[in-house]
Formats: C-alpha cells, sequence, structure tokens
C-alpha cells in the first residue's frame, strides 16, 4: 500500500443518521480553541473535509467526525463534524455516535450503569450521561450549552413558495424552523423529494434576506439547516431536517429539537422540566427535554437534553494513492442533489 494519507474510521449511525467516527491518522490542527479550529477547518484546512466528505471516500448521506483534544480545562475531549457543506459545531446524533464509539471502543473507560464525561465543541460544552451495561452503551442523554430563540416569525420570500414565516433559533448551530403544514407539505418518507426541494429553496432565502449571528461565537453566522415541523395526533414533535446539498437528516435532529424546544420556550409553550418524544421522518425517536434556564448578557436561554441510541456498525480506512486524480473528491447530481450554491 503506497497511500500518502490513511485515516482509521469506526463507523456508526444514530437513529438511523450515519456519523463516522475518525480514530486515527491526524494530525494537530490549529486553533486555541474548538472555535478556532472549527473557523480554520472553514477556510485554510477545509481540503480535510473534502477528502472525507466527497465521492469517493464519501458520500451525501453521512456526517464525519473528528475527534480533537479538548481545549476547554472542564472537558475531556473535542471534537467537529464534517458534512457535505461545511465543517459544523455540534450535532445531537453525531454526537451520539460519538458517545457510543468512544465507550465501546474503549477510548474512554466504560462505566456501569452510567458513564459521564464532557465533550468541547464550537458551541460550548456539552455533558454526555449514557447508559450502560455488560460492555454497551445502550443509550446516550446530551445537555447541551445555551440555546436560545433568534427570530420568530421572520417574513421571507421564497422561490417557487411565496411570502412564508420562519422562526430563527440557535441550537448548537442556526435552524429556520417551518411549519411544513404553512406550506401544504406533510412530513412522510414519501414526500422526502419535495421537503428537499423546499427546504432548499427556503435555505438560500434565509440566508439572502436575514441578518443571523451569534453574540458569543465569532464565525457561527446563518443558518445551517431547515428543520420542517409538525406534531402528531399524540403529540409527539415531527421533524424533517434538511442538508445540504439536498437530504433529510434520518434521525429525529438533537440540535434541530433544541432549536425547536427554544422556541418553545420564547412562545410560552413549553418549561423547565418539559419533555417530548420526537420523532423523524422514518419515525425514529428522540426523547427531548427542557432541563433549565439562563440568562445571558440580556437574552435567555433553554438548557436542552436529547436522548437518543448509536449503534456501530463497521471500522475501515480511507487513503489517498500519490496518483489519485482526485485528491479533494467531487460530487454529481444523480447523488447530491442541484443544490450546489449551498455548499462550499
Amino acid at each position: 500500500m503506497r497511500w500518502k494519507k490513511t485515516l482509521t474510521m469506526v463507523e456508526a449511525h444514530a437513529e438511523g443518521e450515519i456519523g463516522r467516527i475518525v480514530t486515527g491518522g491526524i494530525g494537530p490542527l490549529p486553533g486555541e480553541t474548538i472555535l478556532d479550529t472549527l473557523n480554520w477547518l472553514n477556510g485554510d484546512g477545509d481540503a480535510l473535509r473534502r477528502f472525507c466528505s466527497f465521492e469517493p471516500r464519501g458520500y451525501a448521506q453521512m456526517s464525519t467526525c473528528l475527534l480533537l483534544p479538548a481545549k476547554h480545562p472542564d472537558a475531556d475531549v473535542g471534537f467537529v463534524i464534517m458534512q457535505a457543506d461545511k465543517t459544523h459545531a455540534m450535532s445531537g446524533s453525531n454526537t451520539i455516535c460519538l458517545t457510543t464509539v468512544l465507550l465501546e471502543t474503549g477510548q474512554i473507560p466504560m462505566t456501569e450503569p452510567v458513564s459521564r464525561f464532557t465533550l468541547d465543541t464550537a458551541s460550548g460544552l456539552v455533558e454526555v450521561e449514557a447508559e450502560c451495561a455488560d460492555g454497551v452503551c445502550n443509550a446516550v442523554r446530551l445537555r447541551l450549552a445555551g440555546c436560545y430563540a433568534d427570530q420568530l416569525d421572520a417574513e421571507l420570500d421564497v422561490d417557487g413558495i411565496g411570502r412564508i414565516r420562519v422562526d430563527i433559533a440557535f441550537g448548537g448551530i442556526f435552524y429556520a424552523l417551518v411549519d411544513a403544514g404553512s406550506i401544504g407539505l406533510e412530513i412522510r418518507p414519501e414526500n422526502a423529494r419535495r421537503l428537499v426541494s423546499a427546504g432548499s429553496a427556503i435555505h438560500r432565502a434565509v440566508n439572502t434576506q436575514l441578518e443571523i449571528v451569534h453574540p458569543d461565537y465569532p464565525g457561527l453566522e446563518g443558518i445551517s439547516y431547515v428543520m420542517f415541523t409538525a406534531k402528531d395526533a399524540n403529540g409527539d414533535l415531527r421533524g424533517a431536517t434538511i442538508m445540504p446539498p439536498g437530504r433529510v437528516d434520518r434521525s429525529p435532529c438533537g440540535t434541530g429539537n433544541a432549536a425547536r424546544l427554544a422556541v418553545m420556550a420564547a412562545r410560552g409553550q413549553a418549561g423547565p422540566g418539559d419533555t417530548f418524544i420526537a420523532r423523524s421522518i422514518i419515525d425514529s425517536r428522540f426523547d427531548v427535554r427542557i432541563a433549565g434556564l439562563e440568562q445571558r448578557e440580556g437574552y435567555p436561554l433553554i438548557i436542552p437534553e436529547i436522548r437518543g441510541r448509536g449503534w456501530i456498525y463497521g471500522i475501515h480506512q480511507i487513503g489517498l494513492d500519490p496518483d489519485d486524480p482526485f485528491p479533494e473528491g467531487f460530487q454529481l447530481t444523480d447523488c447530491w442533489g442541484d443544490a450546489h450554491d449551498l455548499l462550499k
């Protein structure tokens, strides 16, 4: 084997959403904080994301997580999430995948019945509590850093749809939350392509027409995703997060539901201690809860908790031959959709 670059990965999924965890092959990356490293990866260091995410070494329906040394003194390990469009600060499903891999491969010692540790992310510290038995991580509970509603009922014009209202909220990354019924859609598997088309159009409109900047984390600006919302007859929260370049999150979406809880709290529809079942487009489940409230420099925050399950399903390596003509990969619209303007 004459590879000049080799990365070792453990593959897992959380309620259907794939998260590949890079466990070896990455040297030191620049940055005094995880946010610094994130901003570098989204600038001069973006070739690493392209190498991992694009074909032939990656594919649209997955994420690749980088394990990083913790930069915060109260954290055990750091990480960022590389996806088709850019490297992101936080993801609930990927954190569940990461936790499952760290514990079941022994990179963090497993303590039964509960293992606890803290993750350093670009959007704050995340407290992890894993339910473990007989060497297996059976479920993961995440307590995220503070989340908030940024804009309620913001109006914008969307090509092919017309004038709509969206809520903008931060759940570890920024979301535009849209009532699926308000544009005549239902969150059902057979509607996935229609949801993707509408979500991609709304994504373009939001980042063109609205100013969205986190007050505390430089570089976290603009929405990452559109999340369509609905409520089942039994009260479960139904959601479909639309991710560039054009796909639906298979999981119920941890950060999306954190953003949704922030909006519900801002509207007086939920408060501390309230727990909900969140369902994805494939009916997989997270349990989501408002664990508490905080006040930060004039704006209110909720502290959300997300509980879900992850499963390891593969271990493999990817590499780069010196003569490979695609060192940073490629994309074609047959698999990646046509939303290339949403990519870096």
